[in-house]
This record gives C-alpha cells, sequence and structure tokens, in this order.
C-alpha cells in the first residue's frame, strides 16, 4: 500500500480499505510549522508530561499493575535508559532514546478504579492540574470510552490500553483516541474456525456475559461467528461487573441443554466464573452425547495464573504472548523480564507499545499538537512491536495485525508457561469494513487541539 500525503492535510492520506493488503511504509518526517498553532499544555520546559491512568483497584488490577510497569519501562527507553527495548527493533527510526522532540518525558498516574466516572475524573485532574499532553492506559472498554471522550473534549490525545469492545473504535471513536489492541469481533473470527475444528459445527452455546459494553460487543461478536458455521445460541445472560460469585448463573447452565459455556467476563470475573464452573462439575459432564467445553473469548496470562490448572485445556485469543519469537517481542520481554523479574503480560505490551507509538508519532509530525500527532498516525504501517506488520487504520483508528488463538497448556512447566499458541490467526482473516454492522453508528469528527 502507498501513503500519499499532501502537506500537513488530514484528508490527503490514502485510507485503507476495508480488506486491502499490510505493508510497510518508511515513516513520514514532517515539519512543525504546520502545527505552530496554540494548542493545549504545549510543553514550553525541557520536559513533557505523560498521564498514565490504570486500575489500581477494583477487578482488573492486576492488569494495571502490569501496564505502569509497561509504561515505567517505555518512559525508561524513550529517555535513554536500559537496553531500549523495542526502540532498537521498531521499523521507524524516529526515536533516539533522548525524549520526545528533545524533551525529557516525565509522568503522572492515575486509578481508574475500573470505573468510568472515577477514570474520568483521574484523567481530567492529569491534564488541568498536571498538564498531561497525552492520556492513555485502562482495562476496561467501558473506562476506555468515557476517558477517549474527555480527551476529544479537552483536546488531548487518548492511546487506549487494554480495551476490546468493539465500541471503542465503532460506534464511540474518536479523533482523538487510537487503540493497538484487538477487538470483540476479531477474537470471533479468529475463534470460530478454530472451534468449528476441534469441537465440530453442531453445538449448543450458553453466554455468560459482564454487563457493560465490552461484554455485549464480545457476546455478539462470538455468537454471530459461531452461528455462522452451525452453532445455536440457547441462552444469553447478563452477570454484574461486581460479582465474585458466579455459582447462581452456573446452575441455570446445568439445567439447560447447552454444551458449551462462553465466558464473556474478564481480568478477575472470568478466575472467579471459570473457578465455578469447574466446582459445579460442568468439565466432566457429557451433554447431547458431547464432552461439555469452555470457552473464554479473550484470554490474558494474568487471568489463566489467576485460575490455575481450571484453563488447562480451554480455548481463548489474546493480543499478544510472550513466547512470541519475532525480534520486538523477545526485546520486549528480556527488557520487562531484567527490570521485574517474570515476563509482561498482553497489558503490558499493548501500553508499551500504544507509549511508543504516540512519542514516535510526535516525532515523525514534529510537534505535540494533537492534530499533527493524529495525522502522524493515521494510515501508519509499521513492524518491530509484535504482531508482525501492523497498520493504524485511518477511518476508525483501530490497529490491524496477526492475532492470537491460544488455549491452557495442559502440562506447564512454570507459573508463567500456561498458555500456549495453537492458531496465529493473520490480519486478513480479522480484518472488516469500516462500516461493518458491529461497528455501525460512530463517526470520528476531526482532532481537536484544545486551544
Amino acid at each position: 500500500m502507498t501513503l500519499i500525503r499532501k502537506p500537513f492535510s488530514r484528508r490527503s492520506i490514502l485510507r485503507a480499505g476495508a480488506a486491502g493488503g499490510i505493508g510497510l511504509a518508511a515513516p513520514t518526517i514532517f515539519t512543525s510549522n504546520a502545527w505552530s498553532a496554540g494548542y493545549l499544555n504545549e510543553p514550553t520546559g525541557s520536559t513533557v508530561t505523560l498521564g498514565f491512568n490504570v486500575p489500581q483497584t477494583g477487578p482488573y488490577a492486576d492488569e494495571g499493575a502490569d501496564e505502569l510497569r509497561a509504561y515505567q519501562l517505555a518512559v525508561e527507553h524513550l529517555n535513554g535508559g536500559g537496553d531500549g527495548g523495542m526502540l532498537t527493533t521498531f521499523s521507524s527510526k524516529a526515536l533516539k532514546g533522548n525524549g520526545i522532540l528533545g524533551k525529557k518525558v516525565e509522568f503522572v498516574t492515575g486509578d481508574t478504579q475500573t470505573k468510568s466516572d472515577a477514570a474520568r475524573a483521574s484523567a481530567k485532574s492529569m491534564i488541568e492540574k498536571d498538564g498531561a499532553i497525552m492520556i492513555t492506559g485502562g482495562s476496561s472498554s467501558g473506562v476506555a470510552v468515557a476517558v477517549q471522550a474527555l480527551c476529544q473534549e479537552a483536546g488531548v490525545i487518548f492511546m487506549a490500553g487494554l480495551t476490546h469492545s468493539n465500541d471503542t473504535t465503532g460506534k464511540d471513536r474518536k479523533a482523538n483516541g487510537f487503540r493497538h489492541f484487538f477487538n470483540s469481533y476479531m477474537s470471533g473470527a479468529a475463534l470460530a474456525p478454530v472451534l468449528k475444528n476441534a469441537y465440530g459445527s453442531d453445538r449448543k452455546a450458553y453466554h455468560l456475559t459482564a454487563d457493560y459494553n465490552w461484554g455485549y460487543t464480545t457476546e455478539q461478536a462470538v455468537k454471530e461467528s459461531t452461528e455462522a458455521m452451525g452453532w445455536e445460541t440457547v441462552e444469553t445472560v447478563k452477570t454484574p461487573l461486581a460479582a465474585t460469585d458466579f455459582s447462581a448463573y452456573i446452575t441455570p447452565v446445568l439445567q439447560s441443554d447447552a454444551d458449551v459455556l462462553v465466558l464473556n467476563h474478564y481480568g478477575g470475573n472470568m478466575v472467579n466464573s471459570l473457578t465455578n464452573a469447574v466446582q459445579f462439575g460442568l468439565r466432566d459432564k457429557v451433554v447431547n452425547g458431547k464432552n461439555f467445553e469452555i470457552i473464554v473469548p479473550l484470554y490474558s496470562r494474568l487471568m489463566a495464573k489467576g485460575a490455575g490448572a481450571n484453563v488447562k485445556g480451554i480455548f481463548g485469543s489474546t493480543n499478544w504472548h510472550w513466547s512470541l519469537t519475532d525480534e520486538g517481542s523477545q526485546a520486549f520481554v528480556r527488557s520487562f523480564g531484567q527490570k521485574y523479574g517474570f515476563p509482561p503480560s498482553q497489558a503490558a505490551h499493548t501500553t508499551y507499545v500504544q507509549a511508543l507509538l504516540y512519542a514516535d508519532a510526535c516525532e515523525r509530525a514534529g510537534t505535540f499538537n494533537p492534530c499533527g500527532v493524529v495525522e502522524a498516525l493515521e494510515g501508519f504501517e509499521f513492524d518491530g512491536l509484535g504482531n508482525g506488520k501492523t497498520l493504524y487504520r485511518a477511518e476508525d483508528h483501530q490497529c490491524f495485525k496477526d492475532v492470537l488463538v491460544v488455549k491452557g497448556k495442559e502440562n506447564p512447566t512454570s507459573e508463567f508457561d500456561l498458555l500456549e499458541i495453537v492458531e496465529v490467526t493473520p490480519a486478513e482473516q480479522v480484518t472488516y469494513a469500516p462500516d461493518h454492522p458491529q461497528f455501525a453508528g460512530g463517526a470520528l469528527g476531526t482532532c481537536n487541539p484544545g486551544a
């Protein structure tokens, strides 16, 4: 794919089509004069402040802790410390380890509490009181959508953390927001062929779904992809995000004629619901002449660790895994492991990458002006950050890259070696049209520099 840019015009990009190939383009360098007009929190001294807004409490706190570790590592590398990590493998060579545009990177943190209101409040404080020029983080799509809207209103860039709902780059997409993480549609598209091969096309599925936007879109994506291959959905039940005991939701599954349970749960919710399902004997049941199966559409190493032996043999999808052997992934695993003593999670990976992508966009644009950053990221193609060649699509600010299907290891060799990659789904298989029905209703609008 060729990118055509007329100087400083957002609309000059030859936008990536729904089925277009994902090739690698050389980084484009912009001139800061085009964005010399004032913008919110323009750095005037020798430093620039980024806002790391992560769940330090609540059901996704484990992911938040790993995100914060990754952000701190990214800052270290951006400022020239450590071994440079993925700066050494990133296909764009704009970053030199001297901060961003020659300014030392500093950061402030906030606790989203895995609550939208708390997340907006902490992001607002970082923007207004601390002068943060970019907000990033979160491990909940409800939080991501809320903070992304705030950043659009305020006039700063939002580099989403772990957010999997279709809505983030679908009906709630914003010009100032960008997502590196994959989404619900991609999980469904990657999982369906693997599930059909493993369990057949004649199955009856029962869904337990976290009662917020991520749960809804994940249920829809998996439901549509499995029904398309012949499965029947017998029931869908919403569960509170704050729930810790799912026993009352498991009992009706036993009384149905379902032979598959789909747990559209994440973090502590998934650990608890899977544990309850195993305690109720679901994995030992035979229904409709078939062994009962459980599916976890969105997996993480941290969840697998929490659920222990209960994850063995259970399929799911993930954005990235520390066992990938590409040069970028291994550089990150090495840096993270040396600093913290254990391998990074997918939450850590996506947030580290987002920090680098933001910094790189500023360098290529020659400015911190949000509109310059938007221009630099839209249609940007890159490699060397894990997941193979990747495209930041201009139409919706969604990254397109390979998706991993994994399952719980039967014989793990350590507390970190819990998932095995069973399929690397190519980006082409999970790519969809920008106006796909699961993403309908949203419009990017225009960038807001906040001045």
